[in-house]
C-alpha cells in the first residue's frame, strides 16, 4: 500500500527541471532527477536519492489536457464537508481552477525513512510554492507551500 503526496498547483507554468533539483541539492538533499517531456513541457521526474537506488515517481498533469478534472471535483467534493467555511471556500477554488496536479505514490516502508519523507516533504512544499498551490499527504491532510497544516485528514 502507498501513501500519496499531490501537490495542486493553480498556475499553469511548470517549474524548471533544473531550479526544482537546485532548490533540492541547496536544502542539503543529494538527488538526481530524470525528466520526461512532451510538447507540454515535463510530464514525469524520477528522482533517485543517494542512500535508496529505487527512484520516486512524480508524474505531472496538466487539467486541460490530462483526465484530471473528476479528480479535482471530488476534491473539491470533500473539501466542502469541512467545518471552516472560509478555508472551505478557498480551497475549493483552488481545486476549481487547478491547472496541474503532480503526484508521487510512496510505499508505506519507505515512507517511514527519514531521508525519504523529509524529500517529499521538500519536494511538496517548492512545487506547491512555485505553482501558488498547496499540497497533500494521504492521512494527514492538506498544506500550505510552507508545511503549515491547513485541513487535518
Amino acid at each position: 500500500m502507498s501513501i500519496w503526496f499531490r501537490v495542486f498547483g493553480a498556475s499553469e507554468t511548470a517549474p524548471e527541471p533544473a531550479a526544482l533539483l537546485e532548490h533540492l541539492h541547496a536544502e542539503g538533499v543529494t538527488v538526481e532527477g530524470h525528466f520526461k517531456k512532451d510538447d507540454f513541457g515535463w510530464f514525469q521526474a524520477d528522482f533517485v536519492l543517494s542512500a535508496d537506488p529505487q527512484p520516486l515517481c512524480l508524474n505531472r498533469y496538466l487539467a486541460e489536457a490530462d483526465d484530471v478534472r473528476d479528480d479535482l471535483n471530488s476534491w473539491a467534493a470533500w473539501l466542502e464537508t469541512i467545518d471552516d467555511p472560509v478555508l472551505s471556500g478557498r480551497l475549493m477554488q483552488l481545486m476549481i481552477g487547478a491547472n496541474q496536479v503532480f503526484t508521487v505514490p510512496c510505499a508505506r516502508d519507505r515512507f517511514e525513512e527519514h531521508a525519504v519523507r523529509e524529500f517529499l516533504e521538500l519536494l511538496c512544499r517548492y512545487l506547491a510554492k512555485t505553482t501558488a498551490g498547496v499540497y497533500q499527504v494521504d492521512t494527514r491532510g492538506f498544506f500550505d507551500p510552507d508545511g503549515r497544516l491547513l485541513v487535518n485528514e
